[in-house]
This record gives structure tokens, sequence and C-alpha cells, in this order.
């Protein structure tokens, strides 16, 4: 029981979260003082709306009718604990509950600290989460999936970290945040790919149905490219310092990911993605902590 309640949470998938709060956190290091327990407990908030909307996600995918066992499914089938009988409907609905109420009080010290804008990223991510497959919204079955993820992971989630550190927004921790965003947002675009036909079969629309596997795969190779662009763009602007230009060391990686496209969406293509998001979000913080010791 307690390995199926860990599976359906998919822990693997949590690096996405904890990368893009430490890049948020460490863009705001460079000028502000580094509160390591705001930052941890920044971490633990994300991770806990993040596995709730995992469980969620997986409870509506089950209900509509969305996910079967011939579907090969996000990250593998070991996970998928509603397919495999591992838990019941009910049980999973109250753990993703459960996960969504455990970070309530992370939330009100971090509100304590910073103030209420706090409230507010909490709110709009937790609805964005329940909202994703939920219905009547169920971005994710509308084709809004990508930009979802791409808001949560990305603006969202870099921004409300840089905010707990600093106490304010900046428009250029906005910008450094589309990569990420993008990173996170091709994940889905992966599986969605991988799922297709699946999807199409119970009227599921998302960009891949929408576009066609072919050109969702060509959309996929030229987001990926345009986060390296964006990002060395950045550098010659000054929002980065010059140590960020470390992430070009993922990109062969990146490139035979994109040959793998070419030929054909691997079946781990979405977990593939994450690693790739995870490697250069690590050389990016990397990155930024050289920069904030040796200006």
């Amino acid at each position: 029981m307690i390995k199926a309640l860990w599976m359906t949470m998919k822990p693997q998938s949590f690096l996405i979260s904890a990368v893009s709060a430490g890049v948020g956190a460490s863009l705001a290091a460079l000028h502000a003082t580094f509160d390591w327990p705001a930052f941890l407990l920044t971490v633990l908030g994300c991770i806990l709306l993040h596995g709730g909307a995992n469980v969620l996600n997986d409870y509506f995918d089950s209900r509509y009718g969305v996910d079967t066992d011939q579907v090969p499914g996000s990250y593998g089938n070991e996970a998928r604990v509603l397919i495999r009988g591992l838990m019941q409907p009910r049980q999973v609905l109250a753990v993703g509950l459960a996960l969504y109420a455990l970070a309530v009080p992370v939330g009100l010290y971090l509100i304590a600290l910073r103030g209420w804008t706090i409230l507010v990223l909490g709110l709009v991510g937790f609805a964005t989460g329940v909202c994703y497959t939920a219905r009547p919204v169920a971005l994710k079955y509308k084709a809004l999936g990508e930009i979802a993820v791409f808001f949560m992971f990305g603006p969202l989630m870099v921004s409300g970290a840089y905010f707990v550190q600093a106490g304010a927004f900046r428009p250029h921790v906005l910008w450094v945040s589309v990569p990420f965003g993008i990173f996170v947002a091709l994940v889905l675009l992966a599986n969605n790919i991988r799922d297709e036909g699946f999807d199409g079969q119970v009227g599921i629309r998302t960009v891949a149905t929408v576009l066609g596997g072919s050109r969702a795969a060509l959309v996929y190779q030229g987001f990926v490219l345009f986060a390296y662009a964006l990002n060395c763009l950045m550098v010659a602007l000054g929002i980065l310092g010059p140590f960020a230009l470390l992430t070009l060391l993922s990109l062969p990686i990146a490139w035979r990911l994109m040959g793998m496209f070419r030929r054909g969406v691997p079946a781990d293509a979405d977990a593939r993605t994450a690693q790739l998001h995870t490697l250069f979000g690590i050389l990016l913080i990397l990155g930024i902590q050289l920069q904030r010791f040796c200006p």
C-alpha cells in the first residue's frame, strides 16, 4: 500500500518542480540574502502541489475513461496504480486532496513571511492543477495542457520562488523562466505525440491530435532549439551572465533526442525530455552561482 501511495504521486517528476524553484531562488540570490528555510519550504510546497496535480490527473483520466491498460502511460505503466488495481479511485482521490492539504501550512508560513501575494500564487497553482483534468474545464483534453504546464512550471514557479526570496517580481525573471516552461510543456507534448492514436479514439484533443504526430514532432524540435536560442540571447543581452552558457553542455543530449523524434517517438520520450529539463536547469543554476561568486 505504501509503495502504491508513493508511485501514484510520480515522485520521479518532482525534480521538475525542484529545478524550477531552484532557478528562481538562485536568481534572487544574486541581489538578496538567501533564506535557506524559505527556499526549502518553497520547494516542498511546489512538490506537494505538483504531487497533488499528478494524483488528480490519474484519478480523472481513469474516471473519464481516458487512461486504459492499452495506453503506454507517462513515465511507464508501473506508476499507474488505478489501471493495475493497486488502489481504489476513492483512495487515489483522497491522496491527491491530502497532498494539497499538506501544502496549506507551508503556504501559511510563506504568507506570514512575504504577504498575501503568496496566497494568490498558491491559489493559481492549485486551480490550474485541478482544472488541468477536472471537468468542465479539463485543459488537458482541450489542447491547452501544454500551455497550462508552461505557465505553472515556468513563469509561476520560477517567479514565485524568486518572490519568496526577494519580496518582489522582476521582468528578467519571467524571461529566464520561459525555457523551463517550454521544456516542461515539451514533456507533455512528447507524451501526447506518443499517445496520439489512443487520445483520438476517446475524443481527447491535444496538440498532437490537432496537428498530427509528424507536425507535432516538428513543433517539439523547434521549441527545443528555441529554448537554447533564447538562453543564448539572454546572455547576449546581459539578462544572464556568460556562465549561463554552461547550458549548452546539454545540447548534444537535446540533439540526440531530436534525432529520435525524426525517426519515431520513443516510448520514454516524456521521461527523456524531463531529464533534459533537469540537466538544463542544473547547469543554469550552476552558471548563476558561478556568476554570484565569480562576478
